[in-house]
């Protein structure tokens, strides 16, 4: 994930079984000896893995589109996006996904809006530090995510720009910048932003879904999502633990959101994550 964050493990054993021949992204390529035994294990990488030689034969992959912030670039990205279309299929996950880091800096950041689009659901930004601005933050931060990152990178790679053929995941992790929630306000304000991210993605015809542990969901937006708002029917993607087995176990724990379905889980092992489809 992004790399700031949790992310749990694989013993070497089964690894290996799943996915073999490691090759460096700058040229990647797929061998015969490298297909997975199973396939519903996925992998995800992003800008820590740049200089890291990866397996493939993966089923399906995710790629981190920012750098480690929401207003960073994965320097990578184009690279990352061959590797992640050498995948090879098979499950009900999409053989190329993509996650983006979040976060409410407020007005501590030079990309805070002042102006905001027509349908902003909280009324007018004044570059205030409001809902109405957070949730325009989090429009601007996807939007840009799209346009200025992910597509020039995907048109690199020789893969679909359209955004509408992926799933976008949020990666809402405490590591990055948040509003301390020790009021109403500041959790409102955490929801807005992931609110506008959603409303913009899914605006573009993407799927989005939510990556986060109970405990970080808790401590950024705490009780304010409520059924009304965008992410409470959101997919969840959840850090599981250590093993497999954790990994599949992890699959029937609670969702985020009532409305939310957990679908993937993710453990690491030696530096790299992995990902098991819940859902086949």
């Amino acid at each position: 994930m992004s790399k700031n964050t949790f992310s749990l493990g694989l013993t070497l054993t089964l690894i290996f079984a799943v996915l073999i021949a490691p090759v460096a992204l700058a040229k990647p390529t797929v061998s015969a000896a490298s297909k997975p035994t199973t396939t519903l294990i996925g992998m995800d990488i992003s800008y820590p893995q740049c200089n890291v030689s990866v397996p493939t034969g993966q089923a399906f992959a995710i790629v981190g589109v920012t750098g480690g912030l929401a207003t960073t670039t994965n320097p990578c990205l184009a690279n990352q996006l061959m590797w992640a279309n050498l995948s090879t299929g098979g499950t009900s996950q999409d053989k190329v996904q993509l996650y983006v880091n979040t976060g409410n800096p407020g007005l501590l950041s030079a990309a805070w809006p002042t102006t905001n689009t027509a349908n902003n659901p909280y009324g007018v930004c004044d570059g205030s530090d409001s809902i109405a601005c957070a949730w325009q933050y989090g429009w601007d931060r996807a939007n840009d995510d799209v346009n200025l990152k992910f597509q020039p990178a995907a048109a690199t790679a020789g893969i679909s720009t359209v955004a509408a053929n992926y799933t976008w995941w949020l990666d809402v992790e405490i590591a990055n910048s948040w509003k301390d929630p020790v009021s109403q306000f500041n959790t409102d304000s955490n929801v807005a932003v992931l609110e506008g991210m959603t409303e913009y993605f899914q605006s573009v015809g993407g799927t989005v879904g939510v990556y986060s542990t109970a405990y970080q969901w808790g401590q950024i937006v705490g009780s304010s999502v409520t059924t009304s708002s965008n992410l409470y029917t959101l997919k969840n993607w959840r850090p599981a633990g250590s093993t497999l087995k954790a990994a599949k176990q992890t699959c029937a724990v609670a969702p985020l959101t009532a409305g939310g379905a957990v679908v993937m889980t993710q453990y690491t092992t030696n530096g790299l994550d992995y990902d098991y489809s819940c859902v086949n």
